[in-house]
């Protein structure tokens, strides 16, 4: 994942997108996502949604964080619209049906979700600059344990992608030494996670046990299928 994330990223625009949906009969990516929620009844299990928005919300954190400072919304992407975009054409009878967005949808559960997450991915940017801090370092990629996390500038990345194993005490290296405090969880109420992380857990301080090839490591709460950002607020000299 990170190899193709990275290989080229200062030349890429990256998204979250599947760059044919506007092809008749094509899927949106959340609509590929999301229908995995969706029963051959066709209702809907709250926790095939669950698990497929916690899905979603890592992958659009971790194309985000790992672009070359250029990031594209599509219309109804930054809110997992359910629908792909089609444009009248022959194949459809010129039909504009599928050529609109469910603007209502803002207000309503998963959707709701994920655009309160998208949003304040936007504001991290917005205020941090993120993807302006240069080259990342990608220090440590897990596939038994499917953990991977990088630091970019003073900030900590660390993304579980096991879809059912959380860690509770999760060591991963960090080179310099300090006070490292939380600053995005996917796993908040309000994106639609679990909260399991609780508030006495939002600020970490690095030990001098080396990890990953650092100097210094921090343990981390890691909710399944969830991702963590981190800020280094503090710096310690030793």
């Amino acid at each position: 994942i990170m190899k193709v994330l990275i290989s080229s990223n200062h030349h890429m625009l990256s998204y979250v997108e599947n760059h044919n949906q506007s092809i008749s009969g094509r899927k949106s990516f959340a609509e590929i996502i999301l229908n995995t929620g969706m029963c051959s009844s066709g209702s809907v299990d709250d926790d095939l949604i669950f698990k497929a928005s916690s899905l979603l919300k890592i992958i659009k954190l971790i194309t985000f964080t790992t672009s070359g400072g250029a990031y594209l919304n599509f219309m109804g992407n930054e809110f997992a619209h359910p629908k792909r975009v089609e444009f009248p054409m022959s194949s459809n009878e010129y039909s504009f049906h599928l050529a609109c967005r469910q603007w209502e949808l803002l207000d309503k559960g998963v959707h709701k979700h994920i655009f309160n997450f998208d949003k304040d991915i936007m504001s991290l940017d917005e205020n941090e600059r993120v993807t302006s801090r240069g080259s990342l370092n990608v220090h440590h990629c897990d596939d038994t344990n499917m953990v991977i996390s990088f630091t970019r500038g003073p900030f900590l990345f660390v993304f579980n992608f096991n879809p059912e194993v959380p860690y509770q005490l999760y060591r991963v290296g960090v080179d310099e030494a300090g006070e490292y405090q939380l600053i995005l969880n996917t796993d908040e109420t309000k994106y639609g996670g679990r909260g399991e992380l609780k508030s006495s857990q939002y600020m970490k301080k690095t030990s001098d046990r080396r990890a990953d090839g650092c100097r210094n490591s921090l343990e981390l709460a890691l909710a399944s299928r969830s991702a963590q950002v981190y800020k280094l607020v503090r710096i310690l000299r030793i």
